[in-house]
């Protein structure tokens, strides 16, 4: 089973980025729609399995850590395999062209900011409709460990977040990253479950992620304003991503296998 040299994957998701960049602004939207619902759906089989742990929980922490970790890339695979898109990947996929001077700075933030929007409402559909309205979230032992997650996340400083922020992303763009490596579905799904299980595994911050996360949360009855969610955790966490996507990952690997 052959894969792609990591030079060779720089140069293929460069090209996804250009390829976004010239996306119809309605089929970028719906791609990105379509994004924050992937996302959202593995973290709601992260809280429906992990969740359903409460006595495992008690005993052995770690391994429901694990377990969420290792079952919320799900979501990544399909944003790759299926097709859609994903603000934290763009970090990466969209710094790549612009240091090229493929695009414009002004491309770049484009799709970042149609991405951002609309991977939340996608998170939201989920959230409220898929998780709370069918009752899945809104009944212990599921609603205990949401909340005590969602409270977790929003009781952290800003300098907390901020910095696990950048860990999940350059994790997250890292499996984005080896999925580009593989050349069959089974080669991408394994190149991105092992950074994304670890950023899962290890608590960091990825803000789509937590678009899903605490607004269920609130919809099932915690104990948090949508104020503090944006204060305390969606705005740290998404300048911690950007950094990690962009700094550790675009940039490093830019200059590493393009730039001349």
């Amino acid at each position: 089973m052959g894969y792609n040299s990591p030079k060779e994957v720089a140069f293929e998701f460069c090209k996804s980025g250009i390829s976004k960049a010239n996306t119809p602004l309605l089929k970028f939207i719906l791609l990105a729609f379509l994004g924050g619902t992937f996302i959202a759906f593995g973290g709601l089989l992260t809280v429906m399995v992990a969740g359903g742990m409460p006595g495992v929980m008690e005993t052995n922490p770690g391994l429901v850590k694990f377990v969420a970790g290792a079952l919320f890339p799900v979501g990544l695979v399909m944003v790759t395999v299926a097709g859609a898109d994903l603000f934290t990947s763009d970090c990466t996929g969209l710094v790549l062209p612009t240091l090229q001077k493929d695009i414009k700075v002004s491309a770049l933030l484009k799709v970042w900011l149609f991405s951002y929007v609309f991977n939340f409402v996608g998170a939201q559909f989920v959230a409220y409709f898929m998780a709370t309205e069918t009752g899945l979230v809104t009944s212990a032992p599921y609603s205990d460990y949401l909340h005590n997650m969602a409270y977790g996340k929003t009781g952290l400083s800003f300098y907390k977040v901020f910095i696990k922020a950048i860990g999940a992303n350059w994790l997250v763009c890292l499996g984005t990253w080896m999925g580009y490596a593989g050349k069959d579905v089974a080669g991408k799904a394994l190149g991105i479950w092992i950074p994304v299980m670890l950023f899962v595994t290890l608590g960091y911050e990825h803000s789509i992620a937590n678009m899903f996360f605490i607004p269920a949360a609130i919809y099932s009855g915690a104990d948090i304003t949508w104020g503090t969610f944006v204060v305390n955790n969606l705005v740290p966490a998404t300048l911690g991503n950007i950094v990690g996507g962009s700094g550790f990952v675009g940039m490093a690997y830019w200059y590493i296998y393009m730039k001349k």
